[in-house]
């Protein structure tokens, strides 16, 4: 999976359940992982903050793929991958300029 996101030059970004997926992860990571505390290591201020950070990019994709979850006629969508990326990113702009007004 991470050999595919290097090549195409992506990336994402996950929570504490995908520790240890990413092959290279302190030289070239192409998963961001939030940092754990453990027994014998704290967090420091600055990981709280990174974390944090993490934390609210990761919750607006979240809100977004339940937002697609309700809509229960995505479930009967039959056409090319492309073509409902296309869709699906339309129907995601859309719910956001929705839901902030």
């Amino acid at each position: 999976m991470t050999a595919h996101l290097r090549e195409a030059g992506l990336g994402a970004l996950a929570d504490l359940g995908f520790v240890g997926l990413d092959d290279d992860p302190d030289d070239n990571p192409v998963i961001i992982i939030g940092r754990k505390a453990t027994r014998n290591h704290q967090l420091t201020d600055a990981e709280k903050e990174a974390n944090r950070l993490l934390g609210r990019e990761r919750a607006a994709v979240e809100h977004g793929f339940a937002n697609l979850k309700s809509w229960r006629i995505l479930t009967k969508v039959r056409m090319n991958t492309r073509h409902a990326t296309t869709l699906l990113r339309a129907l995601l702009v859309l719910a956001n300029t929705e839901v902030h007004r």
